[in-house]
């Protein structure tokens, strides 16, 4: 058995639609596990203090005449999508269903692949190009820790290995997420235009990206790594003066470079 619809043929039809922020639909599901009726899980599931199986849903409202539908019904325009499995309804935004994943994608389908030791669907130019780490996506976003598998939030493959929600920098390992050389090059421009003053001469830094140790010129706006050219940077000991080996007071702890 299965859910089904037709596409609206008259505005009559498409004023059944209702929706909440997440998704745009005709019914309402009727939630397994507490029999309350909600447009979608996620809004069920800031509201309740349980969370609801989607999997498990098998009844639903319909919108338009509040009529209580089982799994079987027909003529019923709920959503231009519809996935029997997750149960699903949506606007068409070219979802599939990937099933290793367990669960839908925004696609199109072809434009992605699905990693087998990623275990997560990844776009077509990173089929070869990236960096596999096994279940990548089975854990939280370690900046905003939401469920990365899930998360409607888009998320992004860094050059390091880790999946993200949109950083600039990785938290775990702190290398660049992206090629930021367009925004170390403004920097270049800014520092160079506000010299510091002759006393604040040179400091020692490790580079995230490059993990190159050096001495640079120091400069409140950034440091620059010598081996990369990379700003993202932590200062590596106390600053050097104009005379050599004498340390500013307070500076023996490494800090961190944004």
């Amino acid at each position: 058995a299965h859910f089904f619809f037709e596409k609206p043929g008259s505005e009559d039809s498409m004023a059944s639609l209702v929706g909440c922020e997440h998704y745009v639909r005709g019914c309402l599901l009727k939630a397994p596990c507490c029999g309350k009726l909600y447009v979608c899980r996620l809004c069920h599931d800031a509201q309740e203090n349980h969370q609801m199986d989607r999997f498990k849903v098998r009844e639903v409202q319909c919108s338009k005449c509040n009529t209580l539908h089982c799994k079987t019904f027909t003529s019923l325009y709920f959503g231009e999508y519809y996935c029997d499995i997750c149960h699903l309804f949506d606007k068409d935004k070219k979802q599939y269903h990937c099933q290793p994943c367990g669960i839908c994608r925004i696609g199109p389908s072809e434009k992605y692949f699905h990693c087998d030791k990623c275990n997560l669907c990844l776009a077509e130019d990173l089929r070869g190009n990236h960096r596999c780490v096994e279940n990548v996506s089975r854990q939280n976003c370690p900046v905003c820790m939401e469920d990365m598998h899930t998360s409607r939030i888009g998320a992004h493959v860094l050059p390091c290995g880790h999946l993200l929600h949109n950083v600039h920098r990785c938290p775990l390992c702190m290398q660049s997420a992206w090629n930021l050389e367009y925004h170390w090059k403004l920097l270049d421009k800014e520092i160079a235009q506000t010299p510091m003053p002759s006393e604040y001469q040179d400091a020692t830094v490790i580079c995230h990206d490059c993990q190159t140790h050096c001495t640079v010129p120091f400069h409140v706006l950034g440091l620059k790594c010598s081996g990369c050219g990379s700003y993202n940077t932590a200062q590596d000991g106390g600053l050097i003066w104009q005379q050599e080996g004498q340390n500013l007071p307070n500076e023996g702890e490494a800090e961190q470079q944004d």
